[in-house]
């Protein structure tokens, strides 16, 4: 049986680099992820003073509970959407000017919920271009903290930003969400503030957030879940294929291994063990309507075998996946199409329906690491798919293609043993 060692969470590194870089002491990060994304986050904390020492299999991070240790700083962000979003925050708690900037891609991803939020806290912080995007300033001088209101209905992001500063304020943060997308992300964020000292309560729709800082520790990071749903839909896709991912089990932290549930209910036999999740392909993939709000990263992935299913696949909900590394919903129903099946598409709903197998063709990427991750898959059952920028991976999973192949190589040799 293929086993897929998959790389560290993208999610869990980035906000365990947060978490880290405010505790009091030497944290140790084991298996994080090196990425662009993560070696970018690792980056702008150097830019911002603090020390991180990296080994191939482990993290060192010295805290600074009172904030950045330089009084100026120029970050990049790059690609990313947690350095983008995050850092800022972080800064905010120290006393110096930061200014940061992103990629032209990063620049076109909206920010403004979270800089208003933080502008209502009284940190200075001005937008040098267009309102409510990179490249920005903060000019800090630590937060005192009180109330404030939070709309997260484009990005679990902004919430778990204003969480993860919340300890580090005078008076703590009691945080209005009037909405929320992606709700398991930010329970990962407040379980892994619990693993650092520090608790978070919820009274409806406000999350309050006590003083206090964090704690250094050892932090295990888990295998990526978003990443781990391209494997397997390729043992679903695959009749008698089968893989089994180590790390992610019934005590996972990262709610995108709820796609799984989704293959089962298409006809995938699925097995959540205690520290390891079983996919196998029963030779039948349904078609479904499905709610993705929740797990809406895995979205590409869906839509990606829904042309071999036997009806309608119905995507709904996933309006947040527009405001991506791109516009997600639109380039799964461009490259489908170029494919040369039939989608129909909404404000937020993708309909894929499967009739003449795909064609051979060139898919757009849009620079998106998911959409190239994703449409691999479909390669395995349509040949003849190639990419316009297959390196794009490099945020998320530099060996994506490598790996990818191998397993594949397994998965098939595996049904002619």
């Amino acid at each position: 049986m293929p086993v897929a060692h998959l790389p560290g969470s993208k999610s869990l590194t980035a906000r365990a680099l947060f978490l880290a870089a405010a505790a009091d002491g030497v944290t140790t990060l084991v298996r994080p992820l090196r990425s662009d994304d993560t070696e970018g986050f690792a980056e702008g904390l150097t830019r911002l003073g603090y020390r991180v020492g990296r080994t191939p299999d482990a993290w060192q991070i010295d805290g600074r509970p009172q904030g950045p240790a330089a009084k100026e700083a120029d970050v990049y962000c790059r690609d990313g959407a947690t350095t983008a979003r995050f850092l800022p925050a972080l800064a905010a708690t120290g006393h110096g000017t930061y200014r940061f900037d992103a990629s032209p891609q990063m620049r076109r991803r909206p920010l403004l919920p979270l800089t208003r939020a933080l502008r209502d806290l009284g940190v200075d912080l001005r937008h040098e271009e267009a309102e409510g995007h990179h490249p920005l300033t903060v000019r800090a001088a630590g937060v005192a903290g009180g109330e404030v209101t939070l709309d997260a209905g484009q990005s679990s992001q902004y919430l778990t930003a204003l969480l993860l500063l919340g300890p580090l304020t005078r008076e703590g943060l009691r945080i209005r969400v009037t909405d929320l997308v992606s709700a398991p992300y930010v329970e990962i964020t407040v379980a892994m503030m619990r693993a650092f000292g520090a608790e978070v309560t919820r009274e409806g729709d406000v999350f309050v957030v006590p003083p206090g800082g964090y704690r250094a520790t050892t932090y295990p990071i888990e295998p990526d879940a978003s990443t781990a749903s391209y494997f397997f839909a390729a043992a679903a896709v695959t009749p008698g294929g089968e893989v089994t991912v180590p790390g992610l089990g019934r005590g996972a932290l990262q709610g995108d291994l709820g796609f799984v549930e989704v293959l089962r209910r298409m006809g995938a036999d699925v097995t959540v063990g205690a520290d390891a999740t079983t996919v196998r392909g029963t030779g039948e993939l349904r078609g479904l309507t499905v709610a993705m709000r929740d797990i809406s990263d895995t979205m590409p992935t869906l839509a990606a075998i829904a042309p071999f299913a036997t009806g309608p696949v119905r995507i709904e909900d996933v309006a947040n996946t527009r405001v991506k590394e791109c516009d997600r919903l639109e380039a799964c129903a461009h490259n489908l199409r170029r494919l040369g099946v039939e989608v129909a598409t909404g404000p937020d709903w993708i309909e894929i329906r499967p009739g003449t197998p795909p064609a051979p063709a060139e898919i757009t990427s849009y620079g998106d690491h998911r959409v190239v991750m994703s449409f691999a898959v479909t390669g395995l059952r349509a040949p003849g798919i190639s990419f316009d920028d297959p390196d794009c991976v490099r945020k998320t999973f530099p060996g994506f293609h490598r790996a990818f192949a191998e397993f594949a190589g397994r998965l098939t040799s595996g049904l002619e043993d």
